[in-house]
């Protein structure tokens, strides 16, 4: 397989059946608008919303367009369109493609990225969710919203390994989470298998997860927990345990730089900038009773004693004994720290 990088107006596949057409190239020097942003744009034809979509762009010049079948093309079509300056770089995908896209733009771009827009079209869009992109947002709109539409800043997790070796690390994303949370994501796969997808599978699984957690017995995977150990910096210190349960696992961890979560959860409390963290120690039924007001943002005094820990931190390390979840990709156990990558700018409406 190969990746397909066409600039705009080249439609190398316009007289093959089938074919999206691209657009038509400036037909002299005169007629191309320079004042026009050089767009790049990555569409990931694998995406749920992307399957059979028109790629139209109307009349409009200076675009590159590819379409990388491999998530290892990603870094060169990233250089490519960094070669060719790019000023605006669209994601036509989900979470995950986003996801790709920044961890592999890491090296090509470092700190000093394109302005980005995403055009949420994957299974889950929590990060649109958040920036507020429409969710029937075609691409020739997306295009023109780099002159008219709001911008938004966000800063992506930076995740590293500090043990072992994975080609696939470091990586960028918005949502991380571990124990109960990988279980989830698992019940969230049988959700899109039942044609229920954004907030619809978030709310399924998560009511799901409480319903474990109530009534289930204490080797119910749901309660059990995992293997885990957190750092909270820049001090180092060691997040402490409730003692709830075994003092050295953990039901759920989770983090994110979002400001807005989907469904309008308030996991990390009120919204706010930064790296915000959330570890529940034990699924105690008192806990589990309350949680559907603590996601909707009652703080408790009992709370921290009850083994829910809310924590704002520069940066985490944490130590693992089964897989986590990023952006919704697992990743193996080990050993990892977790901060903030750059700052990006994307457009919305």
């Amino acid at each position: 397989m190969s990746s397909s990088i066409h600039e705009f107006g080249d439609r190398p596949d316009a007289d093959r059946p089938g074919a999206a057409a691209i657009g038509r190239a400036p037909r002299g020097p005169d007629e191309a608008n320079a004042s026009a942003p050089r767009v790049g744009v990555i569409y990931n034809p694998r995406s749920h919303r992307n399957k059979g979509q028109d790629l139209a762009l109307g009349d409009r010049e200076r675009v590159m367009l590819a379409t990388p079948e491999k998530r290892g093309q990603i870094s060169s079509v990233l250089e490519d369109f960094a070669t060719n300056g790019i000023d605006y770089l669209i994601i036509s995908g989900g979470d995950g493609t986003v996801r790709d896209v920044l961890t592999c733009g890491a090296e090509v771009f470092g700190d000093d990225w394109p302005v980005l827009a995403v055009l949420p079209k994957g299974k889950t869009n929590a990060l649109n969710v958040d920036i507020g992109a429409p969710a029937n947002w075609s691409l020739a709109e997306a295009i023109d919203a780099f002159e008219t539409g709001s911008r938004v800043t966000r800063r992506p997790l930076d995740i590293s390994a500090l043990t072992g070796e994975s080609e696939r690390l470091p990586v960028r994303g918005f949502i991380l989470g571990a124990g109960a949370f990988t279980l989830g994501v698992r019940a969230g796969q049988e959700a899109h298998s039942m044609g229920l997808f954004d907030s619809l599978a978030v709310g399924m699984t998560s009511a799901w997860g409480v319903v474990q957690g109530m009534f289930g017995a204490n080797d119910n995977p749901w309660r059990r927990g995992v293997e885990m150990t957190v750092r909270l910096f820049p001090g180092g210190e060691k997040l402490a345990h409730s003692g709830h349960g075994d003092p050295s696992r953990r039901m759920i961890l989770m983090a994110s730089t979002l400001h807005r979560m989907p469904l309008g959860l308030k996991m990390f409390g009120t919204k706010r900038s930064g790296l915000k963290l959330a570890v529940l120690d034990r699924a105690r039924r008192r806990m589990m009773a309350s949680l559907p007001l603590i996601l909707a943002g009652w703080r408790p005094g009992w709370l921290e004693r009850g083994g829910y820990h809310q924590r704002d931190v520069e940066a985490f390390e944490f130590e693992i004994g089964d897989q986590f979840i990023l952006d919704g990709e697992a990743f193996p156990a080990g050993r990892y720290r977790v901060a903030q990558g750059p700052e990006l700018t994307f457009v919305s409406a």
